[in-house]
């Protein structure tokens, strides 16, 4: 009896062993991958490979399919994150190292069995095109996955790696074209994501983009491409979009002449002998140049124009967008250097900055004290800096998308910083640029840089109910959320005021934004 009662017993471990192993187990059309169950019962699978290592003679190449392979593939690490240099300090980074060979995506899913179709997020990180990883805690998907969603995140080459145009390259194209390979990257990871996102419980058909800053110009990027369009069902765009002033694409030729002066710079004559060159010393060269040297091209292919002019045609993907920006992208700094800030010290920056219109600026840009003078200069150096490229996208979709757009203002400042933290030693005059990514992800756990508060939490859980909501449905209302309308086009707009008291309100600034138009667009 004994016997039979331990045989039962071992088989019984056994089958709940096995059946813990296939929850861990995903088919792709690549191979089998293996990742494992988080305490939350969260699946999470690192280091996917979505394309071929783009090295040697796939160095400056759009990116190729992934090989298969045979047997269980471990699916537990993030793979290495793409080369850079250390621009930004607050980010965190939990990849296995740093490469060239760097194209691989994460995926959290929450599924019980490949059967369910769960709706998806694609994020791709920020970091000026020039940093950022799928790795970054701030990104993680778990939190996502419980509100039973897919969250995959995307690495994608980075700076001259990423961007580079050069004469040869266009040659040896059978597309004419040459750079924006980091947004070929994400492409394809748009169909890897098609063709096998339902091997994690995932919809095809409901694939929503998202990112931040980098990750939002991608998002209006992937929107205008016709090569991504028919492969996204929703998007959201936090603060940013690829539209003068914001690291706006350069024609072809001009990339290509970026990429020839920096070829010569190094002694290579040819493409092949930059190719040849190490990895370290072509990141050392381009890392002294500034963010946005290599720029994004109007290549004809997978831009054929730009962006601002594919949505003004009505020409980019017809889909709902949740879009917005924070309320202190930018520092008063910016406008008014070391200067104090009084009103004769910002009236005579603002001349500087627009001479015969300064006085128009002035109006719309009001201040007459020294706190006013601050609001005002933070207010126009955020509209430069990213306000006003973002105002430009959701103003066009708003008329020739044909979906509902819905358009946030995000003002919480992050706290203090926590005792062991480096974050803000007051309150700041208001949310810095990145701030809501934490909030809208459900991750401010993850930063332990500020001392999060019940407030913070508070509105982090209405944002990502927001995110959460629309990823689902194409609209960020539910049950318990106050009420966010929908733009749908013309010159009244209303819009949620995301902070520990959201409300709706109708915009006031858009004769700023048309201002700024004077400048930014080709008329």
């Amino acid at each position: 009896m004994k016997r039979i009662i331990c045989s039962t017993a071992i088989a019984l471990t056994i089958a709940i062993s096995n059946a813990a192993l296939a929850a861990d187990r995903a088919k792709t059309s690549y191979g089998t991958l293996e990742g494992t169950t988080e305490a939350s019962g969260v699946h999470a699978y690192r280091g996917i490979p979505f394309a071929e290592a783009p090295i040697d003679d796939l160095r400056w190449q759009p990116p190729q399919p992934v090989k298969n392979w045979s047997g269980v593939r471990n699916a537990k690490q993030f793979g290495p994150r793409c080369v850079q240099s250390p621009v930004f300090s607050d980010m965190v980074f939990r990849s296995n190292g740093m490469s060239e060979d760097c194209l691989y995506l994460n995926v959290w899913t929450p599924k019980s069995s490949s059967n369910e179709r769960l709706p998806v997020l694609v994020y791709f990180y920020g970091g000026g095109f020039v940093a950022g990883d799928g790795s970054e805690p701030r990104y993680d998907g778990e939190n996502m996955a419980k509100k039973g969603i897919v969250a995959v995140t995307v690495n994608y080459r980075l700076g001259v790696w990423g961007f580079m145009a050069h004469p040869d390259l266009t040659r040896e194209s059978p597309h004419h074209a040459s750079g924006n390979y980091a947004l070929l990257d994400q492409n394809a990871a748009l169909k890897w994501v098609k063709q096998n996102i339902a091997g994690f419980g995932g919809d095809p058909r409901k694939v929503t983009i998202a990112g931040e800053s980098a990750g939002s110009l991608s998002v209006s990027a992937q929107m205008a491409s016709p090569l991504s369009k028919d492969l996204i069902a929703c998007a959201i765009g936090e603060s940013g979009a690829l539209i003068a002033p914001t690291l706006a694409p350069v024609a072809l030729a001009d990339g290509e002449k970026v990429g020839a002066e920096f070829a010569r710079s190094l002694g290579a004559a040819s493409i092949e002998a930059l190719r040849a060159m190490p990895t370290e010393k072509i990141q050392e060269a381009a890392a002294k140049l500034p963010i946005g040297r290599f720029a994004s091209t109007v290549d004809g292919w997978f831009l054929p124009k730009l962006p601002v002019e594919i949505f003004a045609a009505g020409r980019q993907a017809h889909v709902p967008l949740l879009v917005g920006w924070n309320s202190a992208e930018n520092n008063y700094r910016s406008i008014l250097a070391q200067a104090e800030p009084t009103p004769e010290n910002y009236a005579a920056a603002v001349k500087k900055l627009y001479g015969e219109r300064a006085d128009e600026a002035l109006k719309l840009y009001p201040a007459s004290t020294r706190d006013e003078v601050m609001q005002a200069a933070t207010d126009l150096a955020s509209d430069r800096f990213m306000a006003y490229s973002t105002w430009k996208w959701f103003d066009l979709h708003s008329r020739t998308g044909g979906k509902p757009v819905y358009r946030y203002y995000y003002a919480r400042p992050r706290p203090a910083a926590a005792a062991d933290g480096r974050g803000n030693a007051a309150p700041a005059r208001g949310a810095a640029h990145s701030a809501e990514i934490e909030y809208a992800m459900g991750n401010l756990a993850t930063n332990k840089v500020f001392a999060w508060t019940p407030d913070d939490y508070k509105v982090s859980e209405l944002m990502q109910g927001y995110f959460a909501n629309f990823i689902r449905t194409g609209n960020p209302n539910g049950a318990g959320l106050p009420e966010w309308p929908a733009v749908t086009g013309g010159n009244t707009v209303q819009y949620m005021r995301i902070d520990v008291e959201p409300r709706v309100e109708t915009d006031k600034t858009r004769a700023r934004y048309q201002f700024l138009d004077v400048d930014y667009v080709k008329k």
